[in-house]
């Protein structure tokens, strides 16, 4: 009953993550079910079967507003799923002594890439364009498949940012072409397990515990990405997965240090993680000064006199 609790409350703080920025459900996910012992390709199963209810409603949801492009999604989707497949086969055939310090090391640069995506550049930029060709598309939707099959999340890590420097396609049809395509990709990466580890390697009690919390996040998601700064949010979720994976890197053994050298990187990583939060919020401050000098007089101008007849 306790580990269900725990997966309910990593699904909700998931989505909430997820649900302000975009993106980072299963990197967030994946991140703290191994935090809590969880065995590395089955944290990955579990979060992708979860997955295929949470995309799903979210690709309904994005197509009901008119925020997918669906040339996008049929030139991302397919390749997504290829490499979703491929990196779920690859995750399941590794041994648990090295696939726990790999998919750490995957999450721990996609953290590192979240920390300084959101610090240094905030929130991304309306910047539209030309169409996007599948050969752009195609070799991406197969780079974050496998990505993220392998390190339990990183579909939108990879995708969403791609799609947005590419300046072709506005940001509301980049997260809701993204999210309509992940239903595919954790599709296939689902079975992609299912062949790799059978049934015994993924607890349905524990993906559908994940779902309801997800489903509960979903609407405090929304009203956060309102109230709450994502630049600020991105960098404190963006250094707590730093953190959290440094940690298990270091205690796996992989990388043999001294516990002095321990303390120095622990030291370190909070030193950034402090540093680039206060930058966020500086910085967050220093936009809302600059919208503010930017509005209009709101003081209403008095109605013209008419001319007598």
């Amino acid at each position: 009953m306790r580990t269900l609790v725990l997966l309910g409350i990593v699904g909700f703080l998931a989505q909430l993550v997820d649900g302000s920025l975009g993106m980072a459900y299963g990197v967030t996910s994946t991140t703290l079910l191994l935090l809590i012992g969880t065995n590395p390709a089955a944290a990955s199963a579990t979060v992708h079967l979860a997955e295929i209810g949470t995309t799903l409603a979210s690709g309904v949801s994005h197509w009901r507003l008119g925020n997918v492009d669906w040339t996008v999604v049929r030139r991302i989707a397919l390749p997504g799923a290829v490499g979703a497949f491929a990196g779920a086969t690859f995750l399941s055939r590794l041994s648990t002594e090295l696939a726990k310090p790999v998919m750490a090391a995957l999450l721990l640069s996609l953290g590192v890439y979240i920390l300084v995506r959101f610090t240094a550049w905030g929130t991304p930029r309306d910047n539209l364009g030309k169409p996007l060709r599948r050969r752009f598309l195609a070799p991406l939707g197969l780079i974050g498949g496998f990505v993220d099959a392998t390190g339990g999340g990183g579909w939108g890590p990879v995708g969403t940012p791609a799609l947005l420097a590419s300046g072709r396609i506005e940001p509301r049809k980049v997260i809701g072409s993204i999210d309509t395509s992940e239903f595919i990709v954790a599709l296939a990466a689902s079975l992609g397990f299912l062949l790799g580890l059978g049934t015994a390697g993924v607890d349905l009690a524990w993906a559908a515990v994940l779902l309801v919390g997800g489903v509960l996040a979903a609407p405090l998601a929304a009203w956060i990405v309102r109230h709450f700064p994502p630049r600020v949010l991105g960098s404190a979720v963006g250094g707590l997965i730093v953190l959290t994976n440094t940690r298990t890197i270091l205690d796996s053994g992989w990388v043999p240090t001294a516990p002095v050298v321990h303390t120095l990187l622990y030291a370190l990583v909070w030193t950034a993680w402090a540093a680039a939060v206060a930058w966020s919020v500086r910085a967050h401050l220093a936009d809302r000064r600059v919208q503010r000098a930017a509005e209009p007089a709101t003081a209403e101008e008095p109605p013209p006199v008419r001319a007598a007849d």
